[in-house]
């Protein structure tokens, strides 16, 4: 069967009536928590792990796919009408889209954010179904070397990619491989860094882990600094609509930004702020109206927001095909799977193939949704944005502790929430990145395995782990990856730091 036969069986899967309903509320979950200041898509997947453990794999992977997408598009309201980014993906869309919201286009800056989004999930999604397949025939000539130098560069590109320090990321990273030796070694049956507690034979909980890092950790840091100064919202004034010029302007940088977003994204130490700081470089270089950047230039809308939307579509790449995560979301995605007793890989195509083109073809309906929840409904998006943050961040904590609990009732449970919870708080007051700790955790006893079975092959010859063309290939491509993003981040927002330099002159 081809692509578009897999594409069609996924269809037949997506257009199923509780299919559906999961992708719409993962959709308006994503699109509300994106626009919300402070929380993003991977605390939302976090927080709904434990609650999903017992439901359908399908529907609570779909929905996890639609708050991924929402929170993109979601993540531009904020930017353009509150000038606080969620993320770093939407730093780009805040120079522009905010000194537009202000000069009083606000409702085209919206707009041009969420057709662009719409426009660049599309294409992205369609050439995820027709790259996928190629990876997948590739994987699976893989042996224990091959998988052992992939898991080297995930933890490579994960450290590098997160955070302003590579070395702080690694620090991250190195937490996790420690917490993974907790438990029964797989090979020898020895109990290992179980300190006398038998609820620890079977490893740390990656859902507790997660929620702790990412929920109770966020919560803390947000209770810390809850004297800041408050931000006020820029109110959308004037018809939400482009005109034909903003058209015009538009539709170009969407497809650059879809065409720049979408290879960064698969690529291993990719990740959405590179693409949006790329594309914005890339906008500037051939726009016509150079003079605009820095006041509020639609182009500088149009293409990053393409660009944050395609590079979600292409971090699903290495997910699925590889099982090798390259943001936050990913990570905690990729928990959500092994929760469901699945591993991401080329295994997965086989043995699950309604599955994996159910969750492909749902992006596309999720486009669909998405581009209908936005436009219409601006105005219920902005209210979110009056919710007193105490209230969130206590309910948050709530749903915290009560979706560990029903996941697993344990007194011992609850401990490690809250030690990795300060842990989580810790680690973000001094600038250390959350994602490499769940990485190395979700990857660690995969990594362990596949060298002790090439270490087992070669009867101890470190040397095979780069004896074949791919091996080496790989661990060539993962010290790339560690040098690589630092340049490639610090020339572009070398770029954007120049411009608001010049813009305060």
């Amino acid at each position: 069967m081809d692509t578009f036969g897999y594409l069609f069986q996924g269809l037949m899967v997506a257009t199923d009536p509780m299919i559906l309903l999961y992708a719409l509320i993962g959709v308006t979950v994503g699109t509300a928590v994106g626009v919300l200041p402070g929380i993003g898509p991977a605390l939302t997947v976090a927080l709904l792990l434990p609650v999903t453990y017992g439901l359908d794999p399908a529907g609570s992977l779909v929905m996890f796919a639609g708050i991924y997408y929402g929170g993109m598009y979601g993540g531009s309201t904020t930017s353009i009408l509150l000038n606080t980014p969620g993320e770093s993906a939407s730093i780009v869309t805040a120079l522009e889209g905010n000194k537009m919201a202000r000069a009083g286009r606000g409702g085209p800056a919206l707009a041009t954010a969420a057709i662009g989004s719409f426009v660049a999930g599309l294409v992205a999604t369609l050439l995820l179904a027709f790259v996928a397949p190629t990876v997948v025939k590739l994987a699976l000539t893989f042996g224990p070397r091959e998988y052992f130098a992939l898991m080297v560069l995930a933890f490579v590109t994960v450290s590098s990619a997160f955070g302003d320090s590579a070395r702080k990321g690694l620090i991250s990273l190195f937490i996790g491989l420690a917490l993974a030796l907790v438990g029964i070694d797989q090979l020898t049956g020895q109990a290992r860094l179980d300190f006398g507690v038998p609820q620890l034979l079977d490893g740390i909980e990656v859902t507790t882990l997660a929620v702790a890092l990412f929920a109770v950790g966020e919560a803390m840091i947000v209770a810390a600094n809850r004297h800041g100064v408050e931000d006020k919202v820029t109110a959308v004034k004037g018809s939400v609509w482009m005109t034909r010029e903003d058209w015009k302007r538009s539709w170009k940088p969407w497809l650059r930004g879809t065409f720049i977003g979408f290879p960064i994204g698969a690529m291993p130490a990719g990740g959405a702020d590179i693409a949006t700081f790329l594309s914005y470089a890339a906008e500037k270089r051939a726009a016509k109206r150079p003079e605009e950047f820095g006041h509020g230039a639609i182009e500088g809308v149009a293409g990053p927001e393409a660009a944050n939307n395609a590079s979600a579509a292409g971090t699903l790449v290495p997910l699925l095909t590889l099982g090798l995560p390259t943001t936050a979301t990913a990570a905690i995605m990729l928990a959500g799977f092994q929760q469901f007793g699945l591993q991401p890989g080329p295994l997965l195509f086989a043995t699950n193939p309604d599955l994996v083109w159910g969750l492909i073809a749902s992006l596309l309906i999720a486009n669909v949704m998405l581009v209908v929840l936005n436009l219409p409904l601006i105005g219920l998006w902005v209210r979110l944005l009056t919710i007193p943050r105490p209230w969130l961040y206590a309910g948050i904590l709530c749903f915290a502790t009560l979706g560990t609990i029903g996941a697993n009732p344990s007194p011992i449970e609850l401990s490690m929430l809250l030690i990795f919870g300060v842990m989580g708080y810790l680690m973000r007051l001094y600038g250390y990145p959350i994602a490499p700790v769940v990485v190395g955790l979700i990857l660690g006893p995969m990594a362990e395995q596949q060298l002790r079975r090439a270490l087992s092959i070669s009867q101890g010859d470190v040397m095979t782990l780069v004896s074949t063309p791919v091996s080496a290939g790989l661990i060539a491509v993962a010290a790339l990856a560690l040098i690589v993003p630092m340049i490639m981040r610090a020339r572009g927002k070398g770029q954007v730091l120049s411009q608001m330099a010049s813009d305060e002159d």
